[in-house]
Order: structure tokens, then C-alpha cells, then sequence
């Protein structure tokens, strides 16, 4: 895992612990979960299509390699 982020989506709704965590085929994003009572983990808030999944996950990915990038300099 390289950072925890939180989100505000139109100045109306925010969303906690987002994951940025690297994987075998770079960066990627994992929603906010929590553990069931079969012992899944299931997210507690998600886009609910592949376009806003990938949209939410660009913006993060974006800001944390420029946030990186800002350390850096």
C-alpha cells in the first residue's frame, strides 16, 4: 500500500480510506471495505460502472504522482 486517500465529490459527498496500492501491473485504487460475517470483505462505497471507476481511479492516481512528484522537487 503507498498512500490512503480521501475524496470529495462536488463539494457534497466525501469518501475515506481509498487505497492507492501497487500491484504487479502498477497503481491502482481499492474502495473502502469492510470485513462481512462469512469473512469477505466486501466495499462499502464503489462507483457503480466501469467509466466512473475509472474516472474516480485517474483522478487519484493523478494527484498522488503529482503529490510524489511536488515531494521531490
Amino acid at each position: 500500500m503507498k498512500a490512503v486517500v480521501s475524496i470529495t465529490v462536488d463539494n457534497e459527498f466525501v469518501i475515506h480510506d481509498i487505497k492507492v496500492i501497487e500491484g504487479e501491473k502498477g497503481l491502482f485504487i481499492a474502495m473502502p471495505s469492510k470485513k462481512s460475517a462469512d469473512g469477505e470483505y466486501r466495499d462499502i462505497a464503489h462507483p457503480i460502472n466501469v467509466e466512473t471507476r475509472a474516472r474516480v481511479e485517474s483522478a487519484i492516481l493523478e494527484r498522488y504522482e503529482q503529490t510524489l512528484a511536488e515531494e521531490e522537487a
